[in-house]
């Protein structure tokens, strides 16, 4: 392909899988039908919309147009017992939908099954397949997850639905985007994340992803809180009124020592509090729920708390982990009736799906630090369509209310990203659904000129396709680092891939425009380094050989590997910037295998076969033996890391990483070695403009490209200031 059809395909273009379908279910609300329209268009897409808008419906209906269309048969796979509640909500919008443990003989129209059952069917036979409840995916094992996906990634048409994706659960925007088929997990981090490493083993948005992930997530799932996101009516979507009371117990813990009284700070502390405040807070929540009428949903987190619970509260019902599938329908769907007045269980058991707004009473008799868990319990009564205030109890120990803490910290965190997120892609949901046009920035070229160099705003390969063949004398520069260094958001920033194989691809561009416009017999070189892997990139930790490759990709378009030098770096400063386990001095103590040397910086250069038309030719005096064996040698010890032009003004806000200006050391020498003066120098990537500072200080010409605005500024004027200091040192000689 050409260069222009490779950054098109580079896009994260809205790329519809699916069918247009006018006709739609009456019954359903307006902004149901532009989602529910919106997704059988795509065929490949996410609805996540918040508890009470009508998922369960839209997703019927879109499994019902599927199958329509195809003439095959849809699953739904959803939690326990949701089955039945889709089943019969789906009669009330006249569709049939089959409930399944295993897959009939002749599979037609939309059967829906557990999550568990899975494996009993052959998903092969399936033209459309919806996850109801999406985020319990990450309930399971890594093993079953993967299974999961795997299995739908055979079936054409796919819908994800959950009313509570983590804003800040990456991992589980990722298990969306792979069922969904758009980019994989890992694609997904490497695109536009980054890890912090050290302690805190998080990922987080690179800095400028805030608005390149959200666009790029607005173009497969749509994510709502209320109609109104949608430019649609809010009546009658409005959240009765919330109150959580707290009830603090007595409890023994620590008695008669120092921790009386006080927080339990770790997990261990935490469950011995638990254990030792157990019996008070069964008491407490038995006496509130023993002398009411009402339905009430009690939650626990422990075995021994839910047995206590079944034994304290006569009119109510266990569901715990250990009971047959069939005694957990039977007791959700009792609930579900209003035949039982009181279900206890565990959230991670029952928290998942269910619509209760029929109860509006939830005690909570143990806690663990998982805010989605408290949520997804709550919102199984605190939903639209729920009439009544609800009121949620919360039974616990002094010494547990930094459980509850927790929690709190946790839902500020994801109710204030869930409110960036929508707000993010809000009008780009809009012009995706609604088909809304929105502005979008364009690529912008520009040139500034000065005596002896030009730089040009604009794409490098652009630029290299603009020059003259066999007309750049030398060329040196530092590449984007694959994705380890991403500067800006453009689909032309070689940096911004979502995998190493989309790097190698688009760099091969520019290779390719090099060699057509490099002098025969004049040299090219690259300022690289090796990249270290980790196991929450890569899977493993090692080293990857990202030098050889760009030999590797020099050499396939007939270049000749001339030269390398390695430039030493102090393995302790490495050490102390990235934390690499294989350069602590602790892993010596533990096992010393997994410990390696500091990476190099590497000066690799490259020949254009043929004959040089203009040799460049030294003497004694321009270059004596002295100045010759030092460069000559293999390794340049003496490169002074910390001598590189000013940055500071070139920083972005959102810049993700500092920026990293080659060493004038290392140009100085690259340049005057290998060419002469007048000669005209090139440089892709200028960032803030060393090289081609440096060959104006050394009489060379110059021109360049940069792709981000901010730093081809600041290269201007670097250039600019460098010129003058010419002028002037002239004058006064």
């Amino acid at each position: 392909m050409d260069y222009a059809e490779f950054l098109k395909r580079k896009q994260f273009d809205d790329v519809a899988a699916g069918f247009q379908c006018e006709r739609l279910n009456e019954r359903l609300f307006p902004f149901q039908r532009a989602l529910v329209r919106w997704a059988l268009a795509r065929g490949r897409a996410a609805i996540l919309a918040y508890t009470g808008l009508g998922k369960t419906a839209m997703q019927v209906e879109w499994a019902h147009r599927v199958a329509e269309h195809t003439g095959g048969a849809a699953l739904i796979l959803a939690p326990l017992s949701v089955a039945h509640q889709t089943v019969a909500e789906a009669a009330m919008f006249g569709v049939h939908v089959e409930y399944h443990r295993s897959q009939p003989q002749n599979s037609s129209g939309i059967l829906i099954t557990n999550y568990e059952m899975l494996s009993r069917f052959n998903l092969s036979d399936f033209t459309a397949v919806v996850l109801d409840e999406s985020s319990i995916l990450k309930s399971y094992d890594g093993k079953t997850r993967t299974a999961i996906l795997e299995a739908c990634a055979r079936v054409p048409y796919r819908l994800s639905c959950t009313a509570t994706p983590s804003p800040n659960d990456y991992m589980e925007l990722g298990n969306q985007a792979e069922f969904v088929g758009v980019m994989s997990r890992t694609e997904m981090l490497s695109m536009f994340f980054t890890h912090d490493g050290g302690d805190t083993s998080q990922w987080r948005l690179k800095g400028w992803g805030d608005t390149k992930f959200w666009a790029w997530m607005a173009t497969w799932a749509a994510v709502i809180r209320k109609p109104s996101d949608l430019g649609f009516l809010d009546d009658g979507y409005d959240l009765p009124p919330l109150s959580v009371i707290e009830h603090i117990v007595e409890s023994p813990y620590g008695a008669g020592d120092d921790l009386f009284g006080a927080q339990a700070i770790g997990l261990n502390e935490q469950r011995a509090a638990k254990r030792a405040s157990l019996p008070a807070r069964v008491q407490a929540c038995a006496d509130l729920v023993n002398r009411d009428d009402d339905p009430w949903l009690v939650w626990c987190h422990m075995n021994a708390e839910s047995d206590a619970l079944g034994k304290a509260i006569p009119d109510g019902k266990t569901v715990s982990g250990s009971d047959p599938m069939e005694y957990k329908e039977h007791v959700m769907d009792e609930f579900s009736d209003n035949a039982l007045r009181v279900l206890i269980s565990k959230p991670s058991i029952c928290g998942f799906g269910m619509n209760w707004q029929h109860c509006a009473n939830v005690a909570f008799v143990g806690l663990e630090n998982s805010f989605e868990q408290f949520y997804q319990a709550i919102r199984r009564c605190w939903r639209f369509g729920q009439t009544r205030p609800v009121t949620v109890h919360v039974f616990l120990s002094e010494q547990e209310r930094g459980i509850l803490d927790n929690i709190r910290k946790k839902e500020s965190a994801h109710n204030d990203m869930g409110a960036r997120m929508v707000d993010y892609m809000r009008t780009m949901m809009q012009e995706k659904v609604m088909g809304t046009k929105i502005e979008r920035a364009e690529y912008e070229r520009d040139i500034a000129r000065g005596d002896g160099w030009e730089l040009h705003l604009s794409d490098c390969v652009d630029l290299a396709s603009e020059l003259a063949a066999d007309s750049i004398h030398y060329t040196v520069f530092s590449p984007p680092f694959a994705s380890l260094y991403t500067y800006s958001n453009s689909d032309r920033d070689m940096g911004n891939c979502k995998d190493y194989q989309e790097f190698a691809q688009h760099f091969q561009f520019l290779i390719r425009e090099l060699f057509r416009v490099t002098m025969p017999g004049r040299l090219v070189s690259f300022h690289c380094m090796n990249l270290p892997t980790s196991k929450q990139h890569h899977g493993y930790i090692g080293i990857h050989d990202f030098r050889g490759d760009l030999i590797r990709s020099f050499e396939k378009e007939g270049w000749i590997y001339h030269s390398e030098v390695v430039i030493w770096k102090d393995p302790v400063t490495a050490m102390q910037r990235t934390k690499a386990l294989g350069l602590l001095h602790k892993q010596l103590k533990k096992d010393s295998a997994m410990s390696r040397q500091g990476i190099p910086d590497y000066l690799v250069t490259m020949r254009k076969p043929g004959e040089n038309p203009e040799p460049v030719t030294k003497t004694n005096d321009s270059m004596p033996v002295s100045v010759w064996q030092r460069y000559a040698s293999p390794v340049w010890m003496d490169v002074n890391p910390t001598r590189t032009l000013q940055f500071r003004e070139a920083r972005d806000n959102n810049d993700e990483r500092h920026i990293c200006p080659l060493q004038l050391d290392v140009i100085e020498r690259s340049i005057e070695l290998w060419s002469n003066p007048g000669d005209l120098i090139l440089s892709p990537f200028a960032g803030i403009g060393s090289e081609g500072v440096v060959a104006l200080r050394m009489g060379r010409r110059f021109v360049g490209s940069e792709l981000k605005p901010s730093y081809w500024r600041v290269a201007v004027k670097n250039l600019q200031a460098e010129r003058r200091q010419q002028q002037s040192l002239f004058e006064v000689a």
